[in-house]
């Protein structure tokens, strides 16, 4: 059984810093795709950033380009999404997300079969 658990949330000022990470176990982790997803209180989750494992294509939301990046370490099975000049409106659940053994990526929950718990991210204004 493949497990993702995410860590990293907090809470940080805006325009501040912080570096998410996902650790996966149970699989294989190099030919997964990997994603990160966010939710807000009364809002659905919401896609932010995936990463393919045949190619390395990256896909980001258009409020986060510039500002995040998704990279993963095969060799610690973990995924990253580093997130730079926070806004208040990056509030929210962040969760990780994988596909196992499909090429490319998607925006969308339902093309994820792995999910983490996710970790909180808060940022004050």
């Amino acid at each position: 059984q493949v497990q993702l658990v995410e860590s990293g949330g907090g809470l940080v000022q805006a325009g501040g810093s912080l570096r998410l990470s996902c650790a996966a176990s149970g699989g294989t982790f190099s030919t997964y795709s990997m994603g990160w997803f966010r939710q807000a209180p009364g809002k659905e989750r919401e896609f932010v950033a995936a990463l393919s494992w045949s190619d390395g294509s990256q896909n980001y939301a258009d409020s986060v380009k510039g500002r995040f990046t998704i990279s993963r370490d095969n060799a610690r099975n973990t995924v990253y999404l580093q997130m730079n000049s926070l806004k208040p409106e990056d509030t929210a659940v962040y969760y990780c997300a994988g596909r196992s053994s499909l090429r490319g990526t998607s925006s969308s929950t339902a093309w994820y079969n792995y999910w983490g718990q996710g970790t909180q991210v808060t940022v004050s204004s």
